[in-house]
């Protein structure tokens, strides 16, 4: 990474012990040692990050050339898996049509008392 040598590498501890002394060397290395592993671990993530976003770019695309291919081009059990999705979106989605209808009724039949604050609460 830094292409240091042996020799290097000895003449720099000697400088750092001459410089920081043995009882601060230590100190000195773990902290220098913690930032180099921060500087690893961010590196990492962003790392995986583009990563991550590069595959969810692909699909993006991947989907939109399906899309554009159409329906008719899928293999059949691509066919079976969609039309198995928009069913299960479906049910899910009509339980909460019938409660926003019903919903929609009840507020149009009766409207909806204000909630009643005590007076205990209010009066300090």
């Amino acid at each position: 990474m830094f292409d240091i040598g042996f020799w290097e590498l000895i003449l720099i501890s000697i400088l750092g012990l001459v410089v920081l002394g043995p009882e601060r060397l230590p100190v000195a290395i773990r902290s220098v040692m913690r930032f180099v592993n921060s500087a690893k671990s961010m590196a990492n993530n962003v790392k995986e990050e583009l990563d991550h976003e590069l595959k969810i770019q692909e699909l993006q695309e991947n989907l939109r050339k399906a899309e554009k291919m159409g329906m008719e081009e899928l293999a059949p059990d691509l066919k079976q898996s969609v039309e198995e999705l928009k069913q299960a979106a479906q049910s899910v989605q009509q339980p909460y049509k019938k409660d926003d209808a019903s919903k929609g009724s009840e507020s149009v039949s009766s409207p909806a008392e204000a909630p009643k604050a005590k007076s205990s609460d209010t009066a300090s």
